[in-house]
């Protein structure tokens, strides 16, 4: 039998069927973001230049920031 050898892939990532969370998240008024904390899953939330929360995952972090922009729209 002859043994074939693997295929190369630059960015093994691109063909990855259940991609992982993006890179971050940022409103459209620039107030809040969601960036993620080097070393783990976790993303920090960011509101005028400062962090206010960290959350586990990006769902979490979006889910936050949204909560809070429309506390901030009603006050």
């Amino acid at each position: 039998m002859a043994k074939f050898q693997k295929p190369f892939i630059e960015r093994p990532g691109i063909l990855d069927p259940v991609p992982g969370d993006p890179q971050g998240y940022v409103t459209n008024d620039g107030m809040w973001a969601a960036v993620p904390i080097i070393g783990s899953k976790k993303f920090a939330i960011i509101h005028f230049g400062s962090v206010v929360h960290t959350a586990k995952n990006y769902t979490a972090a979006k889910s936050y920031i949204l909560k809070e922009s429309k506390k901030s729209k009603k006050k």
